[in-house]
């Protein structure tokens, strides 16, 4: 078999999936980014982060070689790597989105951006409901004070279990710049923390930034009418700032019927006919098309609604107001990565693999050595 096809058939094993297309353009993808040497080490990493030594012994490669290869290749956006205080540096697998594509930001040209286009349009509608890697998160403003919410909620919060941040464009909006598209909104809004940021850092993706930049980021998001999707586990490592014009995501949601159902997010919007003024500001900002104004005030398709709060923050007689779904209908948010890519493998029926197994175990190590601080 091909060594692409035979990559092709690796990243799909992964829990976020790689969709194959009639026009192969997927092949196109990875004969892109990856040289052949690279598409064959890179078979041989996993979800798990292991010493080079380890992936030396599996690709029956020297260790030296194998370590230089692979530092080459988290460099390039391929693979991640890990550098913890102590011991060896560490290396695992990533899926092609969320990651090896998104970590392409500074390499981005027209042919990239062309191929990574095609491919993202032509993503099966169901991948997103079955294999959520992002939900949908309130912009801070938007939030009732009566409301209770949980600290993964909140964006501010989020941001306030990390010591490291880091800013990066937004891959979608200027993939579509590049071709000639898109919109005007800000491009510097991907935030990464923690790990993630520091993995950004060390292979020179995006500029470090503080506490405070990240939360001016996170009000300018609010101002440009982005929607904010951290990933979809309690101690989320991004954030990404998110419009319908352009981001992947939010596109494939608004050709939905029903993006409400296939996106994560744990409200909905109400309006207060009695108060609306039918202004239309909301209808404006509304980044899925849930909101119209009719027979005087505006209503909102509940169908469509994900809960992101830009109409509320944008309504100048505050008819506008989130409300938290009912308890049946409330997502379950991982509380690791290694939680979420379980139960993503499990959406998609891929059950007692190799991988999986070995999640599992990752997984019950983590909340024993938890339970022990």
């Amino acid at each position: 078999m091909d060594i692409y096809e035979r990559l092709a058939e690796h990243l799909d094993k992964l829990p976020g999936g790689f969709w194959r297309t009639e026009s192969g353009v997927e092949m196109r993808l990875l004969k892109r980014l990856f040289s052949l040497e690279e598409a064959g080490l890179a078979m041989h990493l996993t979800l798990i982060p292991e010493d080079a030594r380890v992936v030396a012994r599996r690709a029956r490669i020297p260790v030296a070689e194998a370590e230089a290869r692979l530092d080459a290749m988290a460099r390039k956006g391929l693979i991640v790597s890990l550098h913890p205080d102590e011991g060896p540096a560490q290396y695992m697998a990533t899926h092609f989105v969320v990651g090896i594509y998104e970590f392409q930001v500074d390499r981005l040209d027209e042919g990239l951006a062309r191929d990574a286009s095609e491919y993202l349009e032509l993503a099966p509608p169901e991948h997103w409901q079955r294999a959520p890697q992002m939900r949908t998160i309130p912009v801070g403003e938007s939030i009732p004070q009566r409301l209770e919410v949980m600290p993964y909620e909140q964006a501010e919060t989020l941001l306030g279990t990390h010591e490291q941040f880091h800013v990066s464009p937004c891959i979608c909006r200027k993939k579509e710049r590049i071709l000639g598209g898109g919109c005007d909104k800000p491009l510097e809004t991907c935030l990464a923390m923690g790990g993630a940021a520091e993995y950004y850092r060390r292979n020179g993706i995006g500029r470090a930034i503080d506490r405070e930049e990240a939360l001016a980021i996170l009000h300018q998001a609010n101002e440009a009418g982005l929607v904010l999707q951290p990933g979809n586990t309690k101690n989320a490592g991004f954030i990404c700032c998110c419009c319908g014009d352009c981001c992947g995501v939010l596109q494939i949601a608004k050709r939905h019927p029903q993006p409400a159902s296939i996106l994560v997010s744990s409200y909905y919007a109400e309006v207060d006919a009695t108060v609306c003024s039918a202004c239309g500001d909301c209808e404006f900002r509304c980044q899925m098309e849930a909101i119209a104004v009719d027979n005087g005030h505006a209503c909102v398709d509940l169908n469509r609604c994900i809960g992101c709060g830009l109409c509320v923050t944008s309504c100048p007689e505050e008819a506008v107001t989130l409300v938290r779904k009912p308890e049946q209908l409330q997502p379950v948010v991982p509380d690791s990565d290694v939680d979420l890519y379980i139960s993503m493998l499990r959406a998609r029926g891929v059950v007692n693999t190799p991988g999986l197994i070995k999640m599992q175990v990752r997984s019950k190590v983590d909340r024993l050595l938890a339970s022990r601080h």
